[in-house]
């Protein structure tokens, strides 16, 4: 992997594949730079250099104890950097808000991607306190109830539907990147409503969702669209549950460019 150096001197890795204008993959709350591999490669075919990111404290990227959104925001303008210092940007849940928090911030975008940003507007979000709750756990040994906590209250997936996770083959891949639950928790916490100058971005924004995901989600692109009035929602109908469908998504970033 390559690797970018952050404002605060945290090494972010990221993978590059194809050839042509890039386009940043940001991903969501446990995600590291391979999954974003299905994705970039069906950018590639489609005639881009697509890039995936190993977020801070997860991968081959290094952490800083105490991570803000705007560490992560520089995380994302140090990649920008290193592939040119431009570049489009796809970023999915919690990835989606980063991204459009960073450009809100003056990082270098020529077009944004946000697929299924789990903004609230401030309606119903989990507890102030879930990010100090999280760290806790993880400095008391115990990720794994880091995971578990942050599975059902920052995302507020079915207790039954936890349980399987936590005895699935995934659980330890999930549990090495505990740290990171604390800064998305911080992250979806601060920005659970865009700030104005998310909202007034001047780069072109396309939000995408599935037709079939969750209630929440559907609400949050809807609701975002509606607030960003030169913004262009896209339903995909091939992205089911949160999943991006890899060829749909890059057909739309395609028919964009």
């Amino acid at each position: 992997m390559k690797t970018a150096t952050s404002a605060d001197g945290t090494t972010i890795a990221f993978d590059e594949v194809g050839d042509g204008p890039p386009i940043i993959i940001v991903g969501g709350a446990f995600s590291v730079a391979s999954d974003g591999a299905p994705i970039a490669n069906a950018l590639a075919e489609q005639g881009f250099r697509a890039v995936t990111v190993d977020r801070r404290g997860r991968g081959s990227s290094g952490d800083r104890r105490g991570s803000t959104p705007e560490n992560e925001a520089d995380d994302v303008a140090a990649v920008v950097d290193a592939v040119g210092g431009d570049a489009m940007v796809l970023g999915h849940s919690s990835g989606a808000v980063l991204a459009l928090f960073a450009a809100a911030r003056g990082v270098p975008m020529s077009a944004l991607f946000l697929s299924e940003p789990p903004f609230r507007f401030g309606v119903d979000d989990p507890a102030a306190d879930l990010p100090e709750r999280l760290q806790r756990l993880v400095d008391d040994g115990r990720s794994d109830e880091a995971v578990v906590t942050f599975q059902l209250e920052g995302v507020e997936l079915p207790p039954e539907m936890v349980e399987q996770i936590r005895r699935s083959d995934m659980f330890d891949s999930l549990v090495a990147v505990a740290q990171s639950t604390v800064y998305d928790a911080t992250l979806t916490r601060q920005l659970s409503t865009p700030t104005p100058e998310m909202l007034a971005v001047s780069q072109p924004v396309t939000i995408l969702r599935g037709e079939q995901t969750f209630p929440m989600l559907v609400a949050s692109a809807d609701r975002l669209a509606q607030a960003m009035p030169h913004a262009e929602l896209v339903i995909v109908p091939e992205s089911v549950m949160h999943r991006p469908d890899p060829d749909a998504t890059a057909r739309v970033v395609r028919q964009r460019v």
